[in-house]
């Protein structure tokens, strides 16, 4: 893109933000009516103790928030915003982000508002448990179930095959 072009027109940029500011960027930004994008997921975490989950949500991009502004006229504001630790620049000018990878980026949101970063499972694929009693046993994906968190898996073993369901986050893709 004409660099004079992309200072005059709405663009897609990319802002580094401090740690741990992604939050307070956006809300920064938005107070100066500047449309961002944050995509986050799902972090899920085991308590060692008690076994229980929690989902926790993270940037998907940490330490950095797209910003769509008219630089011409609100670059120096979003560069001085609170939060907002420089905005990524080439050769002494921002750099446009490409409006398919923020239309990519904004499809894998699901309507609980997080990107669905979990790997695509197919029935057949040959999977393996990740975490648990079962961790590092090999077996065959057979369906989700009705709980979007759980899958069908029937498991191999030495003269042994046995259906489980467990929790989608546990099993991966065998390569």
């Amino acid at each position: 893109m004409n660099n004079q072009r992309a200072w005059n027109d709405l663009c897609w940029y990319l802002a580094q933000t401090h740690p741990r500011q992604e939050d307070r960027a956006e809300s920064n930004l938005k107070s100066l009516r500047i449309e961002t994008l944050v995509p986050k997921f799902k972090d899920r975490r085991r308590n060692f103790y008690t076994g229980e989950v929690t989902f926790n949500a993270k940037p998907l991009f940490t330490s950095y928030i797209f910003a769509k502004f008219i630089a011409n006229d609100l670059y120096q504001k979003v560069r001085y915003t609170r939060g907002i630790r420089r905005v990524v620049s080439f050769g002494g000018s921002p750099t446009v982000v490409d409006e398919e990878i923020i239309a990519m980026i904004q499809s894998r949101i699901s309507e609980d508002g997080f990107v669905s970063i979990d790997e695509y499972l197919q029935p057949g694929d040959k999977v393996i448990i990740k975490e648990g009693p079962l961790r590092t046993l090999a077996g065959v994906f057979e369906r989700g179930m009705n709980s979007a968190d759980r899958v069908r898996v029937l498991l191999l073993a030495v003269s042994y095959q046995a259906h489980v369901e467990i929790d989608r986050a546990l099993v991966r893709k065998a390569n």
